[in-house]
C-alpha cells in the first residue's frame, strides 16, 4: 500500500512539474515556431492522461485504504470484546453459523466481518498450529515421524478419615490407634509421557506405535521418595490398521472394558479402579472388524489376553507363572459394539463376554469368566451419560474389586489355599457418569460406583482362613468435580471424593478427600 501512494504522488510531482514548464515556455518564452506546436500538443495530451490515470489511482487508493482500516477496526473491537467478555460468552453454535456467513459473503464486504465470530478455543487452535510449525520437531533414528506427548500434573489434597494411600486412595481403612483423623499432600507422580511413531505402510495396511510411562511404580528408599516415584510402563501398543480391520498387539487396556470415569485426581490408575472398573494394563492380542453398509455401526473385536494375578505375592522379582498362564490358556475375550460417527457427540453401546481358565498350585482350577456391558451416549446438547457394568469370578486380575491392605506373611499359602477362594467367589460392580459441559472450557462430573464379592461366600471362607477376614467383600466411590480449561494445554480441576468400604461384618469406613489439579498438555 506504501508503495502505491508513493508511486502515486511521484506522478503528480512530475505532472505539476511538466505543466509548471509548458506554462512558463507559453507565457514567458518567445513564441514558439509553428513546427514545434504539434509536439507541444502531443506533450499536453499526454501530460493530461497522465494526470487522469494518476487521480483514478489515487481514488482507488483511499478506497482500499478505508476499507482496511475498517476492517482492522472490527477486528480490534472484537478482539477487546473477547477479552473483556466472560469465559464462554460465546457458543460453539453461534461460532458454526457465524463461519456458514462469512463463507458465502464477499471478503470485503463489512458485512462479512459484522457477521464473523472467532471463539477463544478458535485462536488458541490457531496459535497452537504456527507455534506447531516453528517448533523443533522430535527426531527419531528411522525416517518416519515421532510424536512426544504428555502431561506435567500436580496434585494437591486433604484427606479425611484413614485410607490405604493418600495420594491415589483405593478403599477406606478402620483409623489406627495413635494416627490423626486426616491428612494433607502433595504430589506430582502422576503425570504421564508418551510417544507415538508413525510408520510406513505393511501389506497395505498403516502402522502406528504409542509408549507410555508414569512416575507411580513404587517409591524409592531415599530423600524426595514420595516426590519422586518410580517410572513404570502403562501402554506399549503396536497397531496394524486397513479399511475396516485392525490388529493390535502389546500392552493395552482391556478391549471389553473402554470407558474411563473422568477425573484429574486419579491419573495413573483409572477412575474406580477397585470399585468398578475393570482397568489393569494387560498384554493382548486383539483384532477388530468394522462393517460397511448397512452394518457400518457395528464393530466386533476379539482376541487373546494374559491378566496379572495377585496371587503372586513373591518375596523376589523373580516372575513365577500366573494361575492364567499355569492353564496354559489365554483369556479369551469378544466384544460386540454399536457406535455412531460423530466425533463431537459420540454414542456406542457394547456387551462383551470373556473367559479366563486359572490353575493354582496343588491343581485346583477356576473357570473364570465375565459378562459386561458398556455405554456412552449423549442426553441433551451439553450433557453425556457413559458407564459400565460387570458380573463373573475370577477376575481379581482386571482389578474393579477392592483388595486387602494387608500383605500375607506366607506368599505359598496365599497362592495355594487364598488366592483360589477369592477366584472362586462371585463377582459384581459397575459405575456410571453423569457429565455436563457448560462450553469448551467449563464441565462437571458426577459419578458414582461400587463393586465386590459375595459377601456370604467370603464370610463362610474367613471361618477357615483369617486372612480372607482383612478381605473387603464391597467397595462404593463417589466423586465430584469441575474442570476448567482456559487453553487447550491447560487445565485446573477441583474435585471431591468418598470411600465407603464395606467388610464381612459390622460397620462400613468412611473417608473421604478434597484435591485440586494443576496440569499443563504437551
Amino acid at each position: 500500500m506504501k508503495s502505491l501512494l508513493y508511486d502515486a504522488s511521484l506522478h503528480l510531482s512530475w505532472a505539476l512539474l511538466l505543466f509548471s514548464t509548458s506554462a512558463y515556455a507559453q507565457s514567458g518564452a518567445p513564441p514558439a515556431n509553428s513546427e514545434d506546436r504539434p509536439e507541444l500538443a502531443g506533450k499536453i495530451e499526454r501530460l493530461t492522461k497522465s494526470l487522469e490515470q494518476t487521480q483514478v489511482e489515487l481514488a482507488e487508493s483511499r478506497t482500499e485504504i478505508q476499507q482496511l482500516r475498517a476492517t482492522l477496526q472490527e477486528l480490534l473491537k472484537r478482539m477487546d470484546g473477547l477479552a473483556s467478555a466472560p469465559v464462554g460468552a460465546t457458543d460453539q453454535e453461534g461460532t458454526a453459523a457465524a463461519s456458514s456467513q462469512t463463507s458465502t459473503a464477499p471478503i470485503m464486504s463489512e458485512d462479512a466481518h459484522a457477521a464473523a465470530q472467532i471463539s477463544q478455543d478458535d485462536w488458541d487452535v490457531l496459535n497452537a498450529r504456527v507455534d506447531e510449525q516453528r517448533q523443533t520437531k522430535v527426531e527419531s533414528a528411522s525416517k518416519y515421524r515421532v510424536k512426544l506427548s504428555g502431561i506435567a500434573l500436580f496434585n494437591a489434597f486433604g484427606t479425611f478419615g484413614q485410607v490405604d494411600s493418600i495420594d491415589l486412595p483405593s478403599i477406606a481403612i478402620s483409623n489406627a490407634l495413635g494416627y490423626s483423623e486426616g491428612s494433607v499432600g502433595a504430589s506430582v507422580r502422576q503425570s504421564l509421557i508418551g510417544l507415538t511413531g508413525i510408520g510406513p505402510v505393511v501389506f497395505g495396511a498403516r502402522t502406528l506405535a504409542d509408549f507410555q510411562m508414569d512416575f507411580f511404580g513404587g517409591l524409592p528408599s531415599s530423600y524426595g521418595a514420595t516426590t519422586s516415584g518410580v517410572a513404570e510402563v502403562r501402554l506399549a501398543r503396536i497397531r496394524f490398521d486397513w479399511k475396516n480391520t485392525s490388529l493390535v498387539a502389546g500392552l493395552d487396556y482391556p478391549f471389553f472394558s473402554p470407558n474411563l470415569p473422568t477425573t484429574y485426581m486419579s491419573v495413573v490408575v483409572p477412575g474406580f479402579a477397585s470399585a468398578g472398573n475393570l482397568w489393569t494394563w494387560t498384554p493382548t492380542i486383539r483384532a477388530e472388524r468394522r462393517f460397511t453398509g448397512l452394518l457400518s455401526p457395528f464393530k466386533v473385536e476379539a482376541g487373546f489376553l494374559d491378566p496379572a494375578s495377585y496371587a503372586n505375592y513373591t518375596a523376589t522379582n523373580s516372575r513365577t507363572p500366573s494361575p492364567t498362564e499355569n492353564s496354559r490358556q489365554p483369556t479369551y475375550a469378544v466384544r460386540l459394539s454399536a457406535n455412531t460417527k460423530s466425533e463431537d457427540r459420540p454414542a456406542s453401546i457394547g456387551i462383551s463376554g470373556v473367559y479366563s481358565p486359572q490353575r493354582f498350585i496343588g491343581g485346583y482350577t477356576v473357570q473364570g469368566w465375565a459378562g459386561t456391558l458398556d455405554w456412552k451416549f449423549p442426553l441433551l446438547p451439553r450433557m453425556e451419560l457413559a458407564g459400565q457394568f460387570f458380573t463373573g469370578r475370577g477376575l481379581d486380575g482386571f482389578g474393579g474389586v477392592p483388595l486387602s491392605p494387608l500383605r500375607p506373611q506366607n506368599s505359598v499359602q496365599y497362592a495355594a489355599i487364598t488366592a483360589p477362594a477369592l477366584a472362586s467367589l462371585g463377582v459384581m460392580g459397575g459405575w456410571s457418569q453423569f457429565k455436563f459441559k457448560l462450553d469448551a472450557r467449563h464441565e462437571f462430573n458426577v459419578a458414582a460406583s461400587t463393586g465386590g464379592r459375595n459377601s456370604s461366600g467370603l464370610r463362610d471362607a474367613s471361618v477357615s482362613n483369617v486372612f480372607l477376614s482383612s478381605v473387603p467383600a464391597r467397595n462404593q466411590m463417589l466423586f465430584v468435580n469441575y474442570i476448567f480449561k482456559p487453553r487447550s494445554d491447560l487445565l485446573f480441576s477441583a474435585e471431591y471424593r468418598r470411600l465407603r468400604t464395606y467388610e464381612t461384618t459390622g460397620s462400613p469406613d468412611i473417608a473421604g478427600q478434597f484435591g485440586l489439579a494443576l496440569g499443563f498438555l504437551f
